[in-house]
């Protein structure tokens, strides 16, 4: 994993998601996680991008 990568999956989940992986469920699985909460969003954007 990049460090761009690292610092776009803590500020910002799904963007990083998306560029990893493009549009898709985990994109939107990511979207819901980051909207009900900061963490859970960060947490499975990470998961999706060590995959």
């Amino acid at each position: 994993m990049s460090l761009i990568t690292i610092i776009l999956s803590i500020l910002f989940p799904p963007l990083a998601v998306a560029l990893e992986k493009g549009a898709g469920k985990d994109l939107l699985i990511n979207i819901l996680l980051t909207l009900l909460g900061w963490l859970p969003g960060v947490i499975h954007a990470f998961y999706v991008n060590n995959k």
